[in-house]
């Protein structure tokens, strides 16, 4: 299927949705730059599609994000569309509650963006077009056990677009953020709860693309579950809160 970019480049390539989105763009003709902390991972991944191109990376060194966003466009030319999809997860449990995943989400998650969109800014605005995206959740809409760490930088990622949306819309410059449901990856191995509408990572790359294809500000899914999660978060606490204790807390 033709895409309607020529050169990407994806954060977060070497696992999940980044991971997948860049195999099924390069399996399009796509040349998609990967970047992900891991060489090993990234070479593996480049071995099977030559439109891969290698640039390993950590989203949370400003320094070195600049520095790859520049080699990527002199290498391969100007940049149509960028992913951000680097991110981590890990639960939060009351028996072992300390800053440290808090620090590490938001360093990846969120700060990890910004760096990204530090890089990424001043080529996009001089050529007035480009397309900007990042993989935020649906867990970013409301507060889930579990998610304490990881929920509020989803959180700041959906404000994020909405507070860039305007300005960057005016200058020609595309933004999107990408809200997935439980999608089948290794984060989301770690849960040991029933996770409703569990999609396959295939099924959601797919969804990914043809959302950023279509110019949307939002790419959610799967629907369903979007829907529930949009009218719990008008629900007042009290009617919330119950539902939770009751379907994820059971009790």
């Amino acid at each position: 299927m033709a895409q309607p970019w020529r050169v990407v480049w994806i954060t977060g390539a070497s696992t999940g949705i980044g991971a997948e989105v860049a195999r099924q763009l390069a399996a399009d003709g796509v040349i998609v730059a990967i970047s992900a902390r891991s060489a090993e991972k990234l070479k593996a991944a480049v071995d099977a599609n030559d439109n891969l191109k290698p640039y390993p990376l950590d989203v949370t060194d400003a320094a070195a994000v600049t520095d790859c966003f520049a080699r990527i466009e002199r290498d391969l030319g100007p940049v149509d569309l960028v992913l951000a999809a680097a991110g981590t997860y890990s639960p939060v449990s009351l028996d072992d509650f300390s800053p440290a995943p808090f620090r590490t989400m938001y360093e990846t998650n969120f700060l990890g963006v910004v760096n990204v969109l530090t890089a990424v800014l001043p080529a996009f605005r001089r050529r007035r077009k480009g397309h900007i995206s990042w993989i935020a959740s649906v867990a970013g809409y409301r507060g889930l056990p579990k998610a304490a760490a990881y929920g509020p930088t989803k959180a700041a990622l959906i404000n994020l677009g909405e507070s860039l949306r305007p300005e960057l819309e005016a200058e020609g410059i595309a933004v999107s953020v990408v809200n997935p449901g439980f999608v089948k990856t290794p984060l989301t191995a770690q849960n040991d709860f029933e996770m409703p509408f569990l999609m396959e990572v295939e099924e959601a790359a797919r969804r990914t693309i043809a959302g950023l294809a279509s110019g949307r500000f939002e790419v959610a899914y799967p629907s369903r579950f979007v829907t529930i999660l949009k009218i719990a978060r008008l629900l007042p606490y009290r009617i919330y809160f119950a539902l939770i204790r009751s379907a994820v807390l059971k009790r």
